[in-house]
């Protein structure tokens, strides 16, 4: 059992950057795949990266590819997600999620573990 906590939301201008952090408060992340995933108002929740238990393997939406970097760091427990040129409609709630699988998918329902998500607004 993992819980996450994730960190580094807040509000940006369009083309800036934010780091989120994914932390495991109790539990080890390193035996997890993790993704982030995104949820705008009024709209579903949607994969935007994921990373591998040991991050050699990661993949990312077609929509954040050339801007957003996911990355691990398992002695400090945290998974990270750089984003560089942001857009307004990468506004959202930002959330992180723990799948026991060497690699995780982009579907929420493979998820076992969910954060409570860190909010992200880029105004115009």
């Amino acid at each position: 059992q993992v819980q996450l906590v994730e960190s580094g939301g807040g509000l940006v201008q369009a083309g800036g950057s934010l780091r989120l952090s994914c932390a495991a408060s109790e539990g080890t992340l390193s035996r997890y795949a993790v993704g982030w995933f995104r949820q705008a108002a009024g709209k579903e929740r949607e994969f935007v990266a994921r990373i591998s238990r040991g991050g050699s393997m990661t993949r990312s939406v077609n929509s954040v590819k050339g801007r957003f970097t996911i990355s691990r760091d398992n002695a400090q427990n945290t998974v990270y997600l750089q984003m560089n040129g942001l857009k307004p409609e990468d506004t959202g709630v930002y959330y992180c999620a723990a799948d026991p699988d060497l690699m995780s998918s982009a579907s929420p329902t493979a998820y076992d573990y969910w954060g409570q998500g860190t909010q992200v607004t880029v105004s115009p």
